[in-house]
This record gives C-alpha cells, structure tokens and sequence, in this order.
C-alpha cells in the first residue's frame, strides 16, 4: 500500500489530480458547515430557534436548500445576453476555487521518500495570484449585472464594482509588510531577495514572540492584520458593507435575475470567499497550521496541524457573522468614504511607518 502510493504521489499529473478532488470536496463540505453554523449562531445571538428539522441539529438543511436549487427551473429574462449571463455565475465561482488552491491547510509529510505538501500548488507569487484571482472576480459581478438586461442588477453590478475596486486597494497595501517582513527574516534585509510563498511566510511565523506568545506575524503587522480584515469583510460583500444586496433599495442586487442552479453558483462563490479571506488571514498572520501537538502519538500528531489550521479558519469565520449580526448595513457613499479617506490613507502611513522602521533596523539611523 505504501508503496502504491508512494508511486501515485510521484506523479504530478495524479498527485494535482488528487489533491484538486480533496480540496473541491473539502470545499462543499465547508460551505454546507458554514451555512449551517451562519444561521445557527445568528438565530442564537437574535434569541431564535435557528434550522433544527432536516437532520441531526438541522445539519441538512444546506443539503436540502442546495437540493431545491439544483433542481429548481432556471428562468432566463427575455432581454438577457444569454452568453455572458450564462458566463457570470462560473466566472464567480471558479476565481474563488482557484484562491483556495494555494492556501497550505496543513505540514507537509512524506510517503517513503515523496514529500506530500497540502495544498495543490505552492507558488513562490502566491500572495499577487490571490491578487489577481480577486481582481478577476469583479468581472464576473459586472457581467452579470449588465448581461441580465434589467436595471436593478445593472445598478447592484456597478455599485458591487466600486466597492470591490476600493477595497482591494486597501487590502493590496495591507499585505506589503507581510511581503516586507517576511522577505527580512529571510534575508536578513538583503535586496532582491524575498518570498511571497504562503507555505514559507507560514514557516517563518515558528517560535515565539515573547516568551510563550508564538511568534504570528500579528504581534509585529497589527495594522495590517485589521487592514487586511476589514477589506476583506468588504470584498466578499459581508454585511455591513453588503450593499450590492441591498433588498430594500435593489431588490437583490447584480443576481436579481438568476435562479436555480445559476445563482448556486454565486452563493457558493460567496461562502468559498469567505472561508478564504479567514484562511488567508490565518495563514499570513496566524501562524497558519502552527500549533503545538500536545506529545501526542504520531498517528494522531499528524492531524494536529490541520485541526489548528481549521480552528483558527472557523474562529475567524465566526467573527464573519458576529459582525453581520451585531451591525448594520452602511450607507453607500459612508462605504466609499470610508474605504478611500480612512482605510487607505491609513494603510499607506502604516506601510511608509513600517518601511522606516525595517530600514532603521537594518542600517541603522540616519545619524549613527
């Protein structure tokens, strides 16, 4: 056996076959989770009962709502672009895939002499791929509010868009210190040298800060890690800035005019970004999968990294819908003031700030 699968995870074409598989069903597995925990700890903060019918603590209740739409009829409008209306919703789900391919949820481990890492693609650019990925999916918001021939997607689309574009420039500059920081422990502040590999910022986050706090990169990027959060709440269209949604002003926003099968693919895309931006803020300032293993056995010791890994991910995610639950929906152009005259000029002092402080560590000060 250990031989059968020391020769399978040799191969490149099957070990990214299988890890693509795992990570695609990983993935349904935890969207369902995280519908089912959404409802549940938002019925429980609202001091409501919550989904308690369709299996064991309402567990299938996402099977169940995922069922009915698959099988509901897709209604297409008379006025549509029907193939960039048809584009949109996989346009929205495949950029969010793709992001989580990238993301280490686990130590790598080794079959006989094969070295296994867990995730499907370790790229040393990882962090400008999550980039790019993020920027693709705004495409697919404009798409589907323009190709639906209908003027409340077209305005959910266009606001959607400006609220993505703003808040990804914040999020960009949030993660240049990471960049920064994890480029210096690696070579000693030497100029063109540095990672943008999460795998590697994950190892460098071991050890610790100050006695038994660990060594995140948190303790050091603070801002950053606040910076990177709130963009993110913003870029998955989280209340409070879920104002491409806005029921009471555009029906339902840029995927008004989907259904079925259709707009299961936007919602799904909507959970997968969501387990991302917590998995990302985990893996780049959380220490990722580090975790102590308790002197545990090997057979179990071996999980322990994706177990942290998951918690902190979930921990995270539960914040996600604290927030939803607990504030409301910001005024449109409070949203924009916010993200353009707050969130990036912030970011920008706290990167010129950072910078001055890595190079004050590195060469000394001015007058020295």
């Amino acid at each position: 056996m250990i031989d059968f699968l020391e020769g399978l995870f040799a191969s490149t074409f099957w070990t990214a076959v299988i890890k693509v598989v795992v990570a695609f069903a990983l993935l349904m597995v935890t969207v369902m989770l995280l519908v089912w925990l959404e409802r549940r700890l938002i019925a429980v903060m609202q001091n409501r009962i919550g989904p308690n019918r369709a299996g064991p603590f309402g567990l299938l209740q996402t099977v169940a709502d995922g069922v009915k739409l698959f099988f509901k009829e897709s209604i297409r409008p008379r006025r549509a672009e029907f193939g960039l209306y048809l584009l949109a919703p996989i346009a929205a789900a495949i950029p969010a895939f793709l992001i989580f391919l990238v993301i280490p949820i686990g130590r790598p481990f080794t079959i006989g002499q094969t070295r296994v890492t867990m995730q499907v693609a370790d790229l040393n650019v990882a962090i400008l791929f999550v980039l790019a990925m993020s920027s693709i999916a705004v495409y697919s918001i404009v798409l589907s509010g323009w190709a639906s021939g209908s003027k409340y997607p077209l305005l959910g689309g266009v606001r959607a868009t400006a609220q993505m574009i703003s808040y990804e420039t914040a999020m960009a500059l949030s993660l240049v210190p990471v960049v920064l920081f994890a480029s210096a422990q690696i070579a000693g502040g030497s100029a063109g040298v540095g990672t943008m590999s999460l795998s590697t910022i994950v190892e460098l986050q071991a050890g610790s800060f100050r006695g038994p706090i660990p060594g995140w990169f948190v303790f050091w990027l603070l801002p950053s890690f606040i910076v990177f959060f709130i963009a993110g709440v913003a870029e998955t269209n989280r209340p409070p800035f879920d104002m491409v949604e806005a029921e009471s002003e555009l029906v339902g926003g840029y995927h008004t005019e989907y259904s079925g099968v259709r707009f299961a693919l936007f919602f799904l895309a909507e959970y997968i970004s969501m387990f991302n931006i917590a998995a990302l803020a985990v893996t780049l300032f959380l220490g990722g999968w580090l975790g102590p293993d308790f002197g545990l056995p090997p057979w179990i010791a071996w999980a322990m990294p994706t177990f942290w890994f998951l918690l902190k991910t979930y921990a995270l995610v539960c914040v996600f819908v604290w927030i939803r639950a607990s504030l409301p929906r910001m005024r449109y152009d409070r949203l924009m003031t916010f993200g353009w005259k707050r969130l990036i000029p912030f970011s920008l002092v706290w990167l010129m700030l950072f910078a001055l402080l890595q190079s004050w560590r590195r060469f000394g000060a001015p007058w020295s």
